[in-house]
């Protein structure tokens, strides 16, 4: 499979990534093995009529939720049946408890229980196909520099959630949730490592004056900015390099945020807050 290339560490390193970045998708999508996921899912995908069936079909499975970010949750079935099965447009469905936008988008585009065009729909197909090969492509270019991926995950997670119609009231939440997010932002607001354990509205109450401070709003809805988004990354990298300078662990650690078992979903602390704070 192509290895997406990134020629230096650090912030340089990273635009010069984002120049590329288009040319270097262009080539990965060609690659052998992720046209052979696609051919498949593109083959299977239109007789599967519910939850257990595709739940039932690991390969077809690891498609669907790659195409989300979820790929790490593939072992756990009954919580994918139960997402899958209740409508996601009910705030009371399991999708919306976890109160992870992956899930509910994830609900939403299968839609076995809202009506959602057929899974055998070519449009359904091509946007799956699209998110997949590019969640791929991160995944590939984290091999190389995980804060590479890391910084690719916050662009596209961050958005959704500060154009969300709940950020004012739990954007921050839905932030602390995802440790990739965290990560990120604690980096990029030079926060020490004793923020985590402070009570979960004082870490509010702080990310809210940082993000007041450096750009001009208390709510997350400022990283619907193109710019704030990227001088966020700018702050990310440079702290992170000030930071790990004398050790070789950075990467190591930033990978073990974007695939370990625990990462994708919410910790459920901040889905509870996050879920009251929506209501």
């Amino acid at each position: 499979m192509f290895t997406p290339v990134v020629p230096f560490g650090g912030f340089a390193g990273w635009k010069v990534f984002e120049r590329t970045a288009a040319r270097q998708f262009a080539a990965f999508e060609k690659s052998p093995e992720l046209q052979r996921d696609l051919a498949y899912f593109r083959d299977k995908i239109g007789s599967v009529t519910s939850a257990e069936a595709l739940v039932a079909d690991r390969r077809l499975l690891n498609v669907a939720l790659g195409a989300f970010g979820l790929e790490s949750e593939i072992a756990k079935k009954a919580i994918i049946r139960r997402v899958l099965e209740q409508p996601p447009g009910d705030p009371k469905s399991f999708a919306n408890r976890l109160n992870d936008p992956r899930w509910r988008a994830f609900a939403r585009a299968f839609g076995f229980a809202s009506g959602a065009p057929p899974l055998s729909s070519k449009a359904f197909q091509s946007d799956i196909e699209a998110r997949y090969a590019e969640r791929a492509f991160e995944s590939a270019a984290g091999e190389a520099d995980a804060n590479i991926r890391l910084a690719l995950n916050f662009k596209r997670e961050i958005k959704a959630i500060a154009e969300g119609a709940s950020v004012d009231r739990s954007g921050w939440f839905q932030i602390l949730g995802q440790q990739p997010l965290r990560r990120v932002v604690e980096t990029a607001f030079g926060l020490p490592e004793s923020f985590a354990s402070l009570d979960v509205d004082r870490q509010r109450a702080i990310l809210e004056e940082k993000a007041a401070q450096s750009f001009g709003g208390r709510s997350p809805a400022v990283f619907a900015s193109v710019e704030t988004v990227d001088a966020t990354l700018r702050r990310f990298f440079l702290r992170d390099a000030a930071q790990a300078a004398p050790t070789t662990g950075r990467g190591v650690a930033a990978l073990t945020l974007l695939t370990a078992p625990g990462a994708a979903p919410a910790a459920s602390l901040f889905s509870a807050r996050a879920a009251e704070s929506a209501r």
